[in-house]
């Protein structure tokens, strides 16, 4: 297993080690001991999360604030997609970057995302299933969002607007200025 740090402090992307022989393929997709190792960060995941979204669906970017905020390792169990994650730490000095990797079932890699980061992905295949491991329970009363096209971050989706698939929840998200004015962040959102 190789792990890559990013431009994102925290953030880090995981490369597992590939075994195919004739009857297919093995590898280990997360090994809590070699990421502490590799890291210093020690995370204990609680929920697992599926989505399945066709070609054009843009998900994100979502995010839970305070005691409920996730760390995420996320990955493609099938198809491909372009995962992208905002810093929203004030403290930071990537604060309001980004970071966007493609994540495919042919490249295997997987992404770890820290807490108090926005996430988002765009299904490129004609059919993704995504998968999410959480430190944290879902809290419907922590979730916020900004919008996928905010003009602050900037992010290039490289993929044709009008053929974007985005449910109605995010497209009404507010823009990234929009959260900094009415959230206090810092230490946990």
């Amino acid at each position: 297993m190789e792990i890559a740090s990013t431009p994102i402090q925290g953030c880090f992307v995981v490369q597992p080690q590939l075994f195919r022989d004739d009857r297919g393929l093995f590898f280990e997709s997360y090994h809590a001991k070699r990421f502490q190792q590799a890291t210093g960060i020690q995370v204990d995941f609680v929920q697992d999360n599926i989505s399945v979204s066709k070609k054009g669906v843009l998900r994100g970017l979502h995010y839970q604030k305070g005691a409920a905020a996730q760390a995420k390792l996320v990955n493609v169990l099938k198809g491909e997609v372009l995962d992208v994650v905002v810093d929203l730490r004030k403290d930071s000095a990537s604060f309001g970057r980004y970071f966007g990797i493609r994540l495919s079932e042919t490249n295997r890699k997987s992404l770890f995302v820290p807490k108090d980061m926005a996430h988002g992905f765009l299904a490129l295949s004609e059919e993704v299933i995504f998968s999410y491991k959480c430190d944290a329970f879902y809290d419907a009363t922590s979730e916020g969002g900004i919008i996928y096209n905010d003009p602050t971050i900037n992010i290039d989706w490289d993929y044709p607007e009008e053929d974007l698939i985005i449910s109605e929840k995010d497209l009404k998200l507010p823009t990234f200025k929009e959260v900094f004015d009415d959230i206090s962040f810092g230490n946990g959102l």
